[in-house]
């Protein structure tokens, strides 16, 4: 029986309140059972405070998810906070953050969702629309506060890893966000966008690692 490959997923993180209690991290359950499916085993990894302690979990994990969450912190790169963003935790992004590096490094193959996507993006170089509303203003709706189902259509690059997965064909994904890719990486291509424009997908184009992002 040949050994299934071990996926490991970040997870999301809830600081101690008043009200709420103790701090807690916790991780959607469609993230871990996609992988089950897949045939591999899922590791969750928790945001460490100890960073030092990265490398040790990428020795033991044949790729990498990074999930969605919350809004990535704009001061962090330079920019002012938009007033729309809600921002991801600290302890989180902190981790995240170094994390993302170590896995490009590393080159281990990862998988970036969402947030995921666009700190994959800026790790390696690109940069970030804040608010798609004002940076895009001819943009079509990409979050509907009051529809947590709302979706568009995807233009897939048919020579691409999003080609090969979605093929031909009418393609709708889910679309919760107001932030969006601006400038993509260098060694990056765009290889789905919504019908506006929008980067929805970006992969490496060099064969020495394997790095996708999807924004849905």
């Amino acid at each position: 029986m040949s050994q299934r490959l071990v996926i490991g997923l970040n997870m999301d993180y809830c600081p101690a309140r008043q009200k709420a209690g103790e701090a807690f991290g916790y991780l959607s359950a469609g993230y871990f059972d996609c992988v089950i499916r897949a045939d591999a085993i899922p590791v969750v990894v928790p945001p460490l405070v100890d960073t030092d302690d990265i490398d040790q979990i990428l020795d033991r994990v044949d790729a990498f998810v990074m999930i969605g969450g919350a809004d990535l912190d704009s001061r962090r790169d330079g920019y002012e906070v938009h007033t729309s963003m809600k921002l991801m935790d600290p302890r989180r992004e902190d981790f995240d953050r170094v994390l993302m590096r170590r896995i490009a490094k590393r080159r281990i193959p990862v998988l970036a969702i969402g947030a995921g996507m666009q700190l994959l993006n800026i790790t390696m170089g690109g940069s970030l629309s804040y608010h798609i509303p004002e940076d895009f203003p001819n943009a079509i709706p990409h979050f509907d506060r009051m529809d947590p189902y709302h979706r568009h259509s995807l233009i897939v690059e048919p020579k691409s890893m999003m080609g090969r997965v979605y093929g031909d064909g009418d393609i709708r994904v889910a679309s919760r966000h107001h932030m969006a890719i601006y400038e993509v990486a260098d060694g990056f291509r765009a290889t789905a966008t919504a019908p506006d424009g929008i980067v929805e997908a970006i992969e490496f184009e060099h064969p020495d690692w394997i790095a996708v992002g999807t924004q849905f």
